[in-house]
């Protein structure tokens, strides 16, 4: 239950703007044996932890349990260490947001909200390259468009979910045209495939989905399909390219400001843990609606 995520968001509630705790975490006492009067005690005297046996106020503790407390305390210091983003700045961004969404003129579709990323200390020719994906805890892009290139067991579960798919015969109809498999690949965000199908991509299609970067993802028939898809649209990439700076969707205005949080924070301690230097590496941070103004937020 207590992965670092959930700590993250445990300490964080606890933390001031100075960036010092003025709570306990509670994922502390949940996990350890001993109360939180005691590890109360250890914060007093943070950052450094207990290292005597002799305990706090002539309470002996194990040997396990110093163990414990330095592990924890260590851990809790790069969590805060890591932790530069203010919760209470970030809230009132996605409350400007939101209520600058509600203020415009109402528009015929959902307007996205994107974390707009930009780097320093960076060399795109020298260093290594970065990428990676992460699932968000609210699907931030409902309306992503998923393609599932199916055997005849997948096809029949999408059309009972209202899933556009294809399949072999359709894939062939393609003739690896080069024109087609580009425009197929513009067509959808993303696609899923059989084991049975995915197989015979590269012979079906070329290389054109892998050069858009949108080769499927693998789908077998003992998951559920719907929440394969749910997953798809949950999943957000982070890729380092020639240019210093990003952008991935995060949310959107008809979410609860609470899950676009969560999003963002997710989405931005995923980031610092790809970028070399962490934090150091982080020029500046940005949310912004799709008619919107963009806000800072680091």
């Amino acid at each position: 239950m207590w992965n670092l995520e959930t700590r993250y968001d445990d300490v964080s509630k606890g933390l001031n703007s100075s960036g010092t705790l003025k709570s306990l975490p509670s994922y502390l006492t949940a996990k350890s044996s001993l109360s939180s009067s005691y590890w109360s005690r250890v914060f007093a005297s943070y950052p450094t932890p207990l290292l005597s046996s002799e305990g706090l106020g002539g309470t002996k503790f194990q040997s396990h349990e110093i163990s414990y407390m330095l592990k924890e305390m260590t851990l809790l210091h790069t969590i805060i260490s890591r932790s530069k983003l203010q919760s209470d700045a970030l809230r009132e961004a996605i409350t400007q947001i939101s209520n600058d969404a509600k203020g415009e003129k109402k528009r015929n579709f959902t307007e996205t909200i994107e974390l707009q990323i930009g780097l320093k200390n960076y060399d795109p020719q020298k260093d290594k390259r970065f990428s990676g994906s992460v699932k968000l805890p609210h699907i931030p892009r409902p309306k992503m468009k998923v393609c599932m290139l199916g055997d005849a067991q997948h096809v029949e579960e999408a059309e009972k979910i209202g899933l556009e798919y294809m399949d072999v015969e359709g894939l062939k109809k393609l003739n690896k045209n080069k024109k087609l498999v580009k425009k197929l690949a513009k067509k959808y965000h993303a696609f899923l495939a059989s084991e049975a199908v995915i197989k015979q991509i590269p012979r079906l299609l070329g290389p054109g989905l892998n050069k858009a970067g949108k080769f499927p993802t693998l789908v077998t028939h003992q998951e559920s399909l719907e929440s394969k898809v749910n997953e798809i649209k949950a999943t957000v990439k982070f890729q380092l390219k020639k240019v210093l700076c990003m952008g991935v969707a995060v949310g959107n205005c008809s979410m609860e400001e609470k899950q676009i949080f969560q999003n963002v924070q997710m989405s931005v301690n995923f980031l610092v843990s790809l970028l070399k230097k962490n934090w150091q590496n982080v020029r500046c941070l940005y949310l912004k609606s799709t008619m919107g103004k963009p806000v800072r937020i680091f």
